[in-house]
């Protein structure tokens, strides 16, 4: 009885952190304004665009998908329904580093002349190369429109819109063993089992043996 007693805290503590570490968060997204410069076929022009990444897991990967919440540049004529496409760029920081080109359908309505072109949300899969937390900021967005293409680029150095926990894609705590395909030993469990193996094939040739031999017997009776 007084072993329970002391064992039971312990047994608590560990089911609380084990509780705390499920409920721990593993990405944290948020509003970043993006401050845009960009360079338009009939000049420059800055809008400014709360931006957010959001993340689903995809198989061995991840879905982002990046939401402008604002308008950004405009055109001198109204854009037909499909006539614009937008594309972006994410720069991947912290554990792993590089860009993902992310993109979206081409405007479902038409856009009046001289208004804040509204960026559709776009989307990519970033797969792991690294494991650890992984930064995700908004770069240079791309419009192409009647022929023309309009670039524009964050000027404000913007913090991330998101940080995620991931895990290299193919990591594994263990390798698959070589060797013509021959099991591993791994211990006494293993020979026991191999012995076992082998009583039993002995046990089967000695019973084919006394069968063989009964047969003979009452072969030569009956001769």
């Amino acid at each position: 009885m007084s072993y329970q007693k002391r064992t039971t805290p312990a047994l608590t503590a560990a089911v609380a952190g084990a509780i705390v570490l499920m409920a721990a968060p593993a990405a944290h997204a948020t509003v970043v304004d993006v401050d845009y410069a960009c360079r338009t076929p009939i000049g420059p022009k800055a809008a400014v665009s709360p931006i957010d990444i959001t993340s689903v897991k995809s198989g061995g990967g991840h879905k982002l998908t990046m939401t402008f919440r604002k308008g950004v540049s405009s055109s001198p004529v109204e854009l037909g329904k499909g006539a614009m496409n937008p594309s972006a760029v994410i720069r991947v920081g912290g554990a792993d580093s590089g860009t993902l080109t992310v993109s979206g359908p081409a405007n479902t309505e038409a856009i009046p002349a001289n208004t804040p072109i509204k960026i559709s949300d776009l989307t990519g899969t970033y797969t792991p190369r690294k494991s650890g937390k992984v930064t995700f900021t908004a770069g240079v967005l791309t419009i192409k429109a009647l022929g023309t293409t309009t670039t524009c680029t964050p000027k404000n150095d913007p913090e991330p819109s998101l940080e995620l926990n991931v895990t290299a894609s193919g990591a594994s705590s263990g390798s698959t063993p070589s060797g013509g395909g021959q099991l591993p030993r791994t211990g006494p469990l293993d020979s026991a089992v191999a012995l076992g193996t082998l009583g039993g094939t002995v046990l089967l040739t000695g019973a084919a043996g006394v069968l063989w031999l009964t047969r003979r017997t009452h072969r030569t009776h009956r001769a």
